[in-house]
């Protein structure tokens, strides 16, 4: 694609759904992991592409940030549809807060973080690593990627870190209260796996090693979903799946591995 064409916004125009806190464990996610990055950059810049119908989510994202990392992080919330810009103006609170038209291009902003969530699950799978590579390209150096996807109230959700080698991790995340077995989460992971969830698949493999885990460890329901899900991981990293994070981020009902997946 030539320079002048790249320069439109690239992608199409999603659903927009969207419901107030539906992005919070990615986001709380993002906060706790992704906070060396920003506080390093000269410039603290996020996009958080394909917003929505509402841009609830990406004030969402930027009072997160603000909050737990640095107050002078920027936020420009992206779509493709220039409805949904107007639309998001009243919301805006320049220079913390904007709205642009823009795609997977990134509008010509070099930030150092994307979040690009529910939109690549409307694409087809051959299409995710066109979008991967044109997003990683925008990036700031050293910037990263978090792209996944979630159910409509942000119960379960799944997300890929990727830089400009491609992806690095991926990251299970459920609400722990309404979570009836993992085997839920195969539903929500992100595009570039959704499909791949078959015998003979690694991320087959790992959701049903996290569901055999899960039943192990029902005889600690009784002392609350929380301690069932830190017994069923603690499980799952000694049967030898390469867990990265740490019990801190167990308890908010995640696990994250090292892409790939093993």
């Amino acid at each position: 694609m030539s320079p002048a064409a790249r320069r439109r916004p690239f992608g199409v125009v999603t659903r927009g759904t969207t419901n107030p806190n539906r992005l919070r464990r990615v986001d709380n996610w993002i906060v706790a992991t992704c906070a060396d990055r920003l506080l390093a950059a000269d410039d603290p810049l996020v996009v958080d592409l394909g917003y929505g119908a509402t841009p609830v989510t990406a004030v969402e994202l930027r009072a997160r940030l603000a909050a737990g990392v640095r107050p002078d992080v920027r936020l420009v919330g992206l779509e493709i549809d220039a409805a949904r810009v107007a639309a998001a103006a009243p919301a805006a609170d320049p220079p913390g807060l904007t709205f642009a038209r823009g795609g997977f291009e990134l509008a010509g902003l070099r930030p150092v973080l994307v979040r690009a969530f529910n939109v690549l699950r409307q694409y087809d799978e051959s299409e995710v690593a066109e979008a991967w590579q044109t997003m990683t390209a925008a990036l700031a150096p050293g910037g990263v990627l978090v792209e996944g996807t979630c159910d409509e109230l942000g119960r379960l959700a799944s997300w890929l870190l990727i830089d400009a080698d491609g992806p690095r991790t991926l990251t299970l995340a459920a609400k722990l209260t309404t979570l009836g077995s993992p085997a839920e989460l195969a539903e929500r992971l992100p595009k570039a796996l959704i499909h791949r969830n078959v015998p003979g698949e690694p991320v087959h493999a790992l959701i049903r090693a996290l569901d055999d885990a899960w039943q192990a460890a029902a005889p600690y329901a009784t002392f609350g979903p929380r301690q069932r899900w830190l017994h069923a991981v603690t499980r799952l990293r000694e049967t030898g799946w390469p867990i990265l994070d740490n019990p801190t981020r167990w308890r908010q009902g995640e696990l994250t591995l090292p892409w790939p997946l093993p």
